[in-house]
């Protein structure tokens, strides 16, 4: 390793979906500089290291879900040391359903400056790409890999108004789809994305119920990205007359003119006043 300075670095690197050419001059700099590269797949990296034609001095260890416990308290301890660690995942952001969480978390708690150089986005990629709304969205990385647990968390997601990304595994995604089009509707609008960037990229964009049989009918390979309209805003419902006429009578006893109790019901239950005025008056 390099010179080490008082205070380490640790820096997370935002790598492409499939398309070398998608790397930044940044993440290609930090490849080169980093004391150590802890990399998601170490032969992966080597191989993107030799399509980037850059050479990656510092030693390069392994950092996925299976040994991050245990090799998090290392690299802790690499960073206090005062060396810089690059932490890179198989393809987007560290810690975004990838291994990275944990060494963030860790290295903050040990008072280490964190910082990234930004990327490519499975995410946000598929989200542009989906032609659903992309002002408001939820992340809700990879469901439940059991059917019970998975046909619960999607019951308690089918209100969710926010268009919904989603992450599965293509053995699995023709019964999420099955499962989806059940809990949320088969019309509800989605999209499936699969091998982002690379060179059998597809997009599908269908109703759930329409994705869920042409998933079945052959099971989609490669790394799939899923994104799912949200709920339509839920109807307002109109409270009956007692209700109104109790609502303003509470507001009068508290003191208000009739008028003005009024006015502050109808505006509470999203009603025009004279609809209300008319209840209380008949």
């Amino acid at each position: 390793m390099g010179e080490m300075s008082e205070v380490g670095r640790l820096v997370l690197l935002g790598a492409p979906l499939g398309n070398p050419a998608d790397a930044s001059a940044r993440f290609r700099e930090v490849l080169a500089t980093a004391d150590v590269v802890a990399a998601e797949d170490t032969r992966r990296l080597t191989r993107l290291a030799r399509d980037l034609a850059v050479t990656v001095p510092g030693r390069i260890v392994s950092y996925f879900e299976g040994n991050e416990e245990r090799r998090t308290p290392e690299l802790v301890d690499v960073l206090a040391a005062g060396y810089t660690i690059a932490l890179v995942t198989d393809g987007g952001m560290p810690s975004v359903s990838d291994p990275g969480y944990r060494l963030v978390r860790a290295a903050l708690d040990a008072g280490i400056p964190v910082t990234a150089a930004p990327g490519p986005s499975a995410v946000t990629t598929a989200l542009a790409l989906s032609g659903l709304p992309c002002d408001r969205f939820c992340f809700e990385g990879f469901l439940p890999r059991t059917p019970g647990a998975r046909r619960s968390r999607l019951r308690a997601l089918a209100a969710e108004e926010r268009t919904l990304v989603l992450f599965e595994a293509p053995h699995r995604i023709a019964g999420a789809l099955a499962d989806l089009a059940e809990a949320f509707g088969p019309d509800r609008p989605a999209a499936l994305c699969r091998e982002l960037t690379k060179t059998y990229e597809e997009v599908v964009r269908r109703p759930l119920g329409e994705l869920a049989e042409w998933a079945a009918a052959g099971e989609p390979r490669g790394e799939i990205t899923l994104v799912v309209a949200g709920a339509p805003p839920a109807a307002a419902v109109r409270p009956d007359d007692d209700t109104l006429r109790a609502a303003v009578a509470a507001r009068e006893a508290a003191g208000l003119s009739r008028r003005d109790a009024i006015t502050e019901v109808a505006t509470e239950f999203g009603l025009r006043r004279r609809e209300v005025y008319t209840v209380v008056h008949s």
